[in-house]
């Protein structure tokens, strides 16, 4: 198992920026989080659904990919990726992509539930796209739906399926993964799956509207840490010069993943030297927070980072692709331990991690399950005592 690390952000600024009410303490970066038993205690033996969880939760199948949704007319779509949720009255209602070419069903669907949890309706919200790998909420309550490939879009749908998804191209034509809405200063961040791709923002002309703006990219020194500035990207449609290619100096990151703003900080992952990211929004600066090559001893569970998303008690949970089928969770007070994990699925992948409104359950899926095709997948739920 490849050994992993979670070194704690500076809060630097006019004010510490908390973290779910917890205070992520540290300038120095000294102290690595080593593993440990998680708040919720050890994993208990895989339950019918095949999910090991700690003590007092339980998990329900959604849906399955080819097959009706349960209680519902609309069948669930193949390789199901990233996710979010969204009040709905009493209720909720979880998005999530189909990482699938347009002709395989690409783009995103929605399962709807009342205010018991009880699956009321499930149907497409954007259609005709390629690779919808992850995406983000945005404060306006719609879904950014990003295609994972060359001169990929962002599209920006409606999770009521009422309004027809909109591409977004000011927002840039490259190799698209996650988007992270940050309402404090005005910005998206996106992350882009190339091995040499790049960190960007995104500032809307008017807030509350993608149809025009800003992109620019994010410019460092050869670091991991410290301040960084950002350079407008003078063609955000990639063509004939790919957008991570038109600015020098921009910083280069190894194939960026899951990416989630919360109080001050973004945060987000590159799969590729397996590693956790956090800007502070704030201060203008980069660190670097999880490195599997700066672990001081031991063994940490985390391996293949990916998705990932954070409670209301300050707890990121970081899906994993492949490596034990894990969500591993990183708490503030510096310990990473598993939080569930998925057994005699190893030809898969975590993806599409996102809470209820009320944090009180976790959704994500199984993109390939046990076939180890997209048309295998599976999306769970899990409730239980989630600490807030």
């Amino acid at each position: 198992m490849e050994r992993r690390t979670f070194l704690r952000t500076a809060v630097i600024g006019t004010s510490a920026a908390a973290f779910g009410g917890t205070l992520w303490r540290g300038a120095a970066f000294a102290d690595p989080a080593q593993p440990a038993t998680g708040p919720y205690g050890a994993l208990q033996a895989a339950n019918s659904n095949g999910i090991l969880l700690p003590s007092g939760f339980t998990s329900r199948i959604i849906a399955r990919s080819g097959q009706t949704v349960p209680g519902t007319s609309y069948t669930w779509h193949s390789a199901p990726d990233g996710g979010a949720t969204f009040t709905d009255g009493g209720g909720w209602i979880y998005v999530s992509n189909a990482e699938v070419s347009a002709s395989s069903g690409g783009g995103a669907s929605a399962v709807r539930f009342d205010s018991s949890g009880t699956v009321t309706s499930a149907y497409r919200i954007l259609s005709g796209t390629n690779t919808n790998c992850a995406g983000g909420r945005t404060p306006w309550n719609t879904w950014l739906s990003c295609e994972e490939v060359t001169r990929g879009s962002v599209y920006e749908t409606d999770p009521w399926g009422v309004n027809a998804a909109v591409q977004r191209p000011a927002m840039g034509r490259f190799k698209h993964e996650a988007a992270a809405a940050d309402p404090d200063h005005g910005y998206v961040y996106l992350t882009e799956d190339e091995t040499d791709g790049r960190f960007y923002r995104f500032r809307p002309t008017t807030w509350g509207s993608l149809s025009s703006g800003t992109l620019q990219v994010l410019v460092a020194g050869t670091g991991t840490s410290g301040p960084v500035t950002w350079t407008t990207v003078p063609d955000p449609d990639g063509s004939p010069t790919q957008t991570r290619y038109q600015v020098s100096g921009a910083k280069v990151f190894n194939g960026g993943e899951g990416c989630f703003y919360a109080a001050g900080t973004c945060w987000f992952t590159t799969k590729g030297d397996n590693r956790v990211w956090a800007y502070d929004a704030n201060a203008s600066s980069l660190s670097l927070v999880y490195d599997d090559s700066l672990v001081t001893g031991g063994s940490a569970p985390l391996t293949g980072v990916d998705n990932v998303t954070r409670a209301a008690s300050g707890d990121l949970y970081v899906a994993e692709d492949g490596g034990n089928m894990e969500i591993c969770l990183i708490t503030p007070d510096d310990t990473v331990a598993p939080f569930l994990r998925i057994s005699g699925q190893s030809g898969s992948e975590i993806t599409g991690p996102a809470f209820s409104p009320d944090g009180r359950r976790l959704y994500f899926s199984s993109q390939r399950g046990t076939s180890g095709s997209s048309s295998g997948g599976i999306t769970y739920e899990v409730t239980g005592p989630f600490r807030s």
